[in-house]
């Protein structure tokens, strides 16, 4: 890769990178070399990043859909402005071929544009009810912090077809990336 600091190596959790004493090897399934060793989180760091959500969801859960549609649309560009840097280090964990992993990022940014339109069409409803002067309201909420396990064969567009559907609807996010391909998430952790 040809910035071998990015993306960050550790957990990023409350607003920081944070690093753990456990670390493990992600290796590259073309030849088995080691491209990065990241934090193994321990469950005292996946509680800190469940706590982070639990507290940052009410600030999020307020912003309003146009601003959280903003903020995921930018997210997008980000990651189409960085495509070829997303794509290689996708190539290296993954084991794509670099047509396929460019595609990907695509489609994980499509992901993000599309929800980024969704969360300005959050919108409520009201149902007939069966019985004259009676009616039915609907309103939708975010339900709280969600978990994000994602597997390892579309690390960018499984994370951000989750990351995305969630954060537009107002629910703040714990990730879990799939072992084989962890630097896709902390890149786009540190995009976001």
């Amino acid at each position: 890769m040809t910035d071998p600091a990015w993306p960050p190596r550790d957990a990023y959790v409350d607003g920081t990178w944070r690093a753990d004493a456990r670390r493990f090897a992600v290796r590259d399934p073309f030849d088995n070399a080691i491209v990065a060793e990241v934090t193994d989180a321990d469950d005292g760091l996946v509680d800190a990043a469940v706590d982070a959500a639990g507290r940052a969801f009410p600030a999020w859960r307020a912003r309003p859909a146009g601003e959280r549609g903003a903020l995921l649309e930018a997210m997008a560009r980000a990651m189409l402005a960085d495509e070829a840097r997303l794509a290689e280090l996708c190539v290296r964990e993954n084991g794509k071929a670099m047509r396929d992993a460019v595609g990907e990022v695509r489609y994980a940014a499509s992901f993000l544009h599309w929800f980024a339109g969704e969360a300005e069409r959050i919108y409520g409803e009201t149902i007939p009810a069966s019985q004259a002067g009676q009616r039915f309201v609907v309103t939708r909420e975010p339900v709280g912090p969600c978990a994000l396990i994602t597997p390892w064969n579309f690390p960018y567009a499984m994370l951000t077809r989750k990351l995305g559907a969630a954060l537009a609807a107002g629910c703040t996010v714990v990730c879990k990336p799939a072992e084989q391909t962890p630097l896709g998430a902390l890149a786009l952790a540190a995009i976001a």
